[in-house]
């Protein structure tokens, strides 16, 4: 299995697509070389009053920065700050999420984009609460921060910088302390699942791949590996969702529907018509990406839909 792991992580960092970098406000990697040249178009207004069934939005625009703040001022669910114990002795703090239910509830794992541990994705967290799981967010950048902080020390500036020096090992230490972590939660049932988003996208793709205990994994336009390797022991269900105008992160979809299908593992891409990179954040897309919102609308349902299937 080290060997496996190993191999695994070299594959996938040495992909192209998993390979992100920071860069502008409106995606979540750097231009190709060739686009370079073009500057990307503006982001869309938020327009409407926000749908209370999808997770807020993170547009970059006053509206939506509104519209999550409120719904997480206004979040019932309760919520508080915890420190998982870091196998490797730092403490990694997260963000986590009750259900309102009176039986024991199966535990999500939401992973960041290269943003860090953002107030979207606190809302994306609070969202699958509401759904009736318990949702934990790890900060992936626990300790890297000024003074030992994490992603809100760096700011949304420096957690971007910070991400390159996470290491693909680091990411799997603290899926898999996190994981143990919910697993002894009193109020959960033992089952669990994760979704990520673009970096964390790939990186819970990585995960499912690696750790067969897994009940489910969902991956938001997250990059998948390139080498038929690294597919040899898939057994978790893998949901995918990707916005038609990703080009970078779909080139290895039809990789991955083969090699998963040789291991007769569930594999389960949807593409959507119009959508661009980060749909679920920027919901009021752009000119390159009109269908986010609908990209959105369509994906939610699925996601929620595949986690409890497989968390009962």
């Amino acid at each position: 299995m080290k060997r496996y792991v190993l191999a695994l992580a070299f594959v996938v960092a040495a992909s192209p697509a998993f390979a992100q970098t920071h860069g502008h406000t409106t995606g979540h990697a750097m231009p190709e070389p060739s686009d370079a040249q073009q500057p990307a178009p503006p982001a869309a207004p938020t327009t409407g009053p926000r749908n209370p069934n999808l997770p807020p939005p993170g547009d970059p625009n006053p509206a939506a920065t509104e519209q999550l703040a409120t719904a997480l001022k206004s979040s019932p669910r309760k919520s508080e700050w915890v420190d998982i114990k870091g196998s490797n002795g730092t403490p990694i703090k997260s963000f986590v999420v009750y259900p309102d239910r009176r039986d024991k509830a199966p535990v999500v794992i939401v992973v960041m984009e290269i943003f860090g541990l953002s107030d979207w994705i606190r809302g994306v967290t609070d969202q699958l609460a509401k759904e009736g799981f318990i949702a934990i967010a790890p900060d992936f950048l626990s300790g890297m921060g000024p003074n030992k902080g994490g992603s809100a020390e760096l700011g949304s500036q420096g957690a971007p910088q910070a991400i390159g020096s996470v290491t693909f090992d680091d990411r799997m230490r603290i899926m898999n302390d996190v994981r143990a972590h919910a697993l002894a939660m009193p109020s959960a049932n033992g089952k669990l699942g994760t979704v990520g988003f673009c970096w964390g996208g790939g990186t819970v793709f990585a995960y499912a791949l690696m750790q067969p205990a897994l009940n489910a994994s969902v991956s938001y336009y997250g990059p998948m590996p390139a080498d038929v390797t690294a597919y040899a022991n898939a057994k978790v269900p893998v949901l995918g969702l990707y916005g038609q105008n990703d080009a970078r992160v779909n080139a290895n979809i039809e990789l991955a529907k083969t090699e998963m299908a040789k291991a007769k593992a569930t594999y389960d891409p949807h593409i959507f018509a119009g959508a661009g990179h980060g749909f679920l954040r920027q919901q009021a897309g752009s000119a390159n990406a009109p269908g986010n919102l609908k990209a959105t609308e369509e994906a939610w349902p699925l996601t929620v839909e595949f986690l409890k299937k497989h968390t009962k």
